[in-house]
């Protein structure tokens, strides 16, 4: 009977284990973004990498005749379908989010994309969750 004991704690130990260093794994974005603070861009879709954990949405826009790569940090592969449509490659989109906190980047999180005319493209299309 003991060693049945032993073996059940031992196992629901090691699950235990298991599922703290998963939820430390999926981390804030708070560290790398500021969530008190929202950025705009305009420009053109460069790049689109769909894959997990995180999607990246690449754009160059124009400031003041110098190039400016914007990184935008995005959702998993299964929250991204509507990309393959919504953000094909050459696109001009606006997208607005919050601005990553390291000096001197062109990150964004929480990201919502419109059209130049201001329709809405993606899940938040129309449902008013452009970050404050």
């Amino acid at each position: 009977m003991a060693v049945g004991l032993w073996r059940s704690m031992a196992t629901l130990g090691g699950a235990v284990l298991m599922m703290a260093a998963t939820v430390a794994a999926h981390h804030s974005a708070a560290a790398a973004y500021d969530e008190t603070k929202r950025v705009e861009a305009t420009g053109t879709v460069t790049k689109l990498l769909v894959k997990n954990p995180h999607s990246w949405v690449f754009l160059e826009s124009d400031d003041r005749g110098q190039k400016i790569e914007w990184q935008i940090e995005m959702g998993g592969a299964p929250s991204m379908a509507w990309a393959k449509d919504g953000l094909t490659i050459g696109t001009v989109v606006k997208v607005a989010g919050h601005p990553s906190r390291a000096p001197g980047t062109h990150g964004i999180t929480g990201a919502t994309f419109t059209k130049l005319d201001g329709t809405p493209i993606g899940p938040r299309a129309g449902r008013g969750d452009t970050p404050q």
